[in-house]
This record gives structure tokens, sequence and C-alpha cells, in this order.
């Protein structure tokens, strides 16, 4: 691949400089010119941008040339075996921009810690309305309303992680007002899945009877904040979210009476659906849409990639809640620690499609763009399980009723961050399917771990993200290796 380059007629040396001179048939001058020549003068400044012959079979075949067609014209196999031959006679080189060139992938690193923070601050509200949930432990020695709240959140979370891949799908096409209203129509819709499923599972139980109002007010708080990221308005839902920021710093001091608790919750939960139903609101001059929709079926993986990333968090979370009850201690602060840690993770997946381009655009061969491709993915991860390490250890430090950050949890922790990320950046690249199957086949196996195996939820964890995290890898090698997944 790396070997010398054939070169246009008439341009350089070939191959055969350094052998003894040998009589060459040459073509007759009356003959009709090379087929592949004209090709590659038509084709020349696309094929010397290649770094790799796939890429030129790429642009052959989005011309419609058949295999029938290349062997009717040019005399070759299909349409890698013409590649081939194009990009040994064409000179690697990348066309200068008539510009000074912008990194469309640079962005702001106070940006995305803003998202983070957005992420987290939902978190306190567990805090604020504690006293909604008080009642009797379940029959597993759980906090009355856990499991149910837990299942309506999941169910919210899998919704809305589809929702708002149709909503972007929108507009990725320009369409504003079409995202807008699917929004408006699919919010509410999840908003009582959610609070459907919570009761299904048994949140209405007398025994807990506040924990029915918060599981519907956290399925409606679940709609709105999908509204608003996706029309970038993370700014208002931050501002929506001060009264229950307010609320947990409130309870650090001493403990409010019971209706400013509720009051606070309820402040939060009106401004963030009233934010969202200004900015749905907002686009409804904007111009309808007369093409095709995007098909809806394509939103189901992100759905259920949405589904195996909150099962895997939930068991990081409360593993050990789940499997020995309210006695066990509890493991929130790594929950926490991957939440604030994906502000980090958003920059540094932005940073490695930026490095990756550079890559594209200096290297003049597929070995040397796969090892610059490679660098910059190792960097990238290595920067934010770094990141989630520190995260976890300062949250292990401060929440006291946390257990210890030993070898299994630090572990594992890092290997699910390997998981989250190396997913996530391949869920950038269009390939959510094959992140979903990975991550929906760990979940699995770490749920049934947890409810048969001999295996504590840490070593459990370790084992299943630790093989889930070589798989990703593997992945992320093979199919973000390749130029054309860059172009």
């Amino acid at each position: 691949m790396s070997g010398p380059l054939w070169l246009v007629p008439g341009e350089g040396k070939d191959r055969t400089d350094d052998l003894p001179d040998v009589p060459r048939p040459q073509r007759p001058q009356w003959a009709a010119p090379d087929p592949v020549d004209e090709l590659a003068g038509r084709m020349g400044d696309l094929i010397a941008a290649a770094v790799h012959p796939d890429e030129i079979a790429a642009i052959i075949e989005s011309d419609g040339m058949s295999d029938d067609q290349i062997k009717l014209t040019y005399g070759r196999e299909n349409s890698f075996a013409l590649a081939e031959e194009l990009y040994e006679r064409v000179p690697r080189r990348y066309p200068e921009p008539d510009r000074v060139l912008t990194d469309p992938w640079r962005v702001s690193l106070l940006g995305c810690l803003l998202r983070a923070l957005v992420f987290a601050l939902p978190g306190l509200a567990y805090v604020v309305g504690s006293h909604l949930l008080s009642g009797p432990p379940d029959s597993r020695g759980l906090p009355a309303g856990t499991l149910p709240l837990l299942a309506g959140a999941l169910a919210g979370w899998v919704w809305n992680q589809a929702l708002a891949h149709r909503a972007y799908s929108w507009l990725g096409l320009g369409e504003r007002w079409p995202a807008a209203r699917s929004l408006a129509v699919g919010a509410p819709l999840g908003a009582l899945f959610g609070a459907g499923v919570a009761w299904a599972v048994g949140v209405a139980d007398a025994d807990a009877p506040g924990a029915g109002a918060f599981a519907a007010g956290q399925a409606v708080y679940l709609g709105a904040a999908t509204a608003l990221p996706v029309f970038g308005q993370e700014r208002w839902l931050l501002c929506a979210l001060a009264p229950v920021g307010l609320g947990a710093a409130l309870m650090a001091v001493y403990v409010p009476p019971d209706p400013v608790r509720e009051g606070l919750l309820v402040l939060s939960l009106g401004a963030a659906l009233a934010l969202a139903a200004v900015t749905v609101w907002r686009c409804r001059s904007e111009p309808r849409h007369d093409g095709p929709a995007p098909r809806a079926v394509a939103s189901v993986p992100y759905g259920l990639f949405g589904l195996a990333i909150g099962v895997l968090v939930l068991h990081t979370a409360l593993g050990d809640v789940l499997r020995y009850g309210a006695h066990a201690e509890v493991a929130a602060p790594a929950a926490v620690a991957l939440t604030l840690s994906m502000g980090p993770a958003e920059w540094l997946l932005y940073r490695y499609r930026s490095r990756a381009v550079a890559g594209l655009r200096a290297s003049t061969t597929f070995a040397a763009f796969w090892r610059a491709t490679s660098g910059a993915l190792a960097r990238c991860l290595a920067c934010y399980l770094a990141v989630l390490a520190l995260l976890g250890g300062v949250g292990s430090a401060v929440w006291r009723q946390g257990p210890p950050m030993d070898w299994a949890h630090a572990l594992g922790l890092l290997c699910l961050g390997t998981v989250l990320w190396t997913a996530l950046l391949l869920q950038a690249f269009g390939a959510v399917p094959v992140a979903a199957a990975v991550c929906g086949l760990a979940a699995i196996a770490q749920t049934v771990l947890l409810v048969a195996g001999p295996l504590s939820p840490a070593v459990a964890q370790l084992i299943v993200c630790g093989v889930a995290a070589l798989v990703l890898g593997g992945l992320v090698s093979v199919l973000l290796g390749r130029a054309t997944a860059h172009r």
C-alpha cells in the first residue's frame, strides 16, 4: 500500500526505472486512447485526494457504473479492481483550498461542560423530593418506590432518545417546524408512557402515595428536557433547574418544610415545561416541509442504545443496593461522576473528529492515516478516562455513604467509561446499531449476573464491561480506520 506510486504518463518515473532497459511495446499513435487514462484525467483531483482505493471505488459506484459496464468499457473485473489501478496511476496529493480552512469540529469546552451540568442537576430532585418517596421498604428492602421510579425513568429515557433523534433528523434537512411538531406530539406521549410504566410497576402503592406524583413529574420533565437541547436552549434548561439547585443547597444547611420543597420542585418543572412550549411555538412560522419525511424506524436503534446505556449506568449506581437491599452502601458517586464526565467526553469526541480530519489532509498513505487516527483515538480516550477517574475519586471522598473506591469499583468504572465513550463515538459516525447491539448484550449479561450470578456487582461489571470495551475498541479501530468514514 505504501510502495511507489504509478504516475500519470509523462510525469516522473515508474517502477521499472531501476531495472535494465527493456524494450516496451508502444501504443500505436492511431490507436484509441486508453479509457483508464481518460478516466484518471477526468477524476484526477478526486483520485489524488484519496488515501485508500476504497474511496475511489465509492466514487466510481456513485457515478452509477456497474461491474458489467466497467468490464465492457475499461476491461477490469469490477469497481475495486479499477480503483486499485487508478490509485496506482495518480500520485497522492491533497488539493489546496481556495480559502483558509476552518475546523468544523471545533467546539467550546465551556458549552460541553454546561451540558454536563444540565444532565447532572436533575438528580438533585431526588434529594429535594426524598420525603415524597418515604415509606416502608419493599420486599427486597429497597426504599419505597425505588423500582417503579427507575422503571419509569428508563422508559422515558428510551422514548426521548428516539424522539430526539427524529427531531435532529428533521433539523438535518433544514426543517425546524417538522422537528418542533415531532417534539410537540412525541414529548406528551413519552410522558404518558414513562408515567404509565412507573405506575404499572407499582409506584401507586398506598405506602408511598407521593411517589406517583413524583413519577408523573419526572416523566413530564424528561419530555421538556428533550425539546430544549434539540434547539440549543441548554441555558434555558439550566435556569429552569435553578429552584431544584436552590432546594438542594438549602438542605445542606437545614431541612425546609415539605411544602417549600414541593413548591421548588413544581417551580422547576413548570419553568422547564413553559420554556419548552415557547421554544416549540416559536417554530410555527417556519416553512412547511413538502419532501419525504425521515423514516421513524431509523430512530429505534437510538432508543435501544439509550436503554442499554441506562441499564449499565443503573448497575453502576445501584448495583449493590439492588443485589443486597437497603442495608448496602449506595454507589451514587459513580453515577454522578459518569454524568459530569459527559461534558469532557463530548468535547473529546469532537476533538477526535478534528484530529481525524487533519490526519486525512496530511496523510499520503493508508498506513499513515491509520496511525494518525489511532493515535488521536488513544489520546482522547486516555484523557477521558483520566477525567472520569478524578471525578470518581473526588466523589468517593466527598460522599462518605458510598463504597470506597477499591480496585474492583475503580476498574469497573473505567471499563464502563470506555464502553460509553467508544459507543458514543460509533454513534456519532452513524454506527449506532452496532453500538446498541454490543451495549445491549452487555446490559443483559450484567443483569443476569446481578440476579443469579455468584459474583459481586462490582466484579460482574468489571468483567462484562471489560469484554464490551475490548469489542467496541476493535470495532472503532476497524470502522473508523477507513478514510471513507471521515469524509
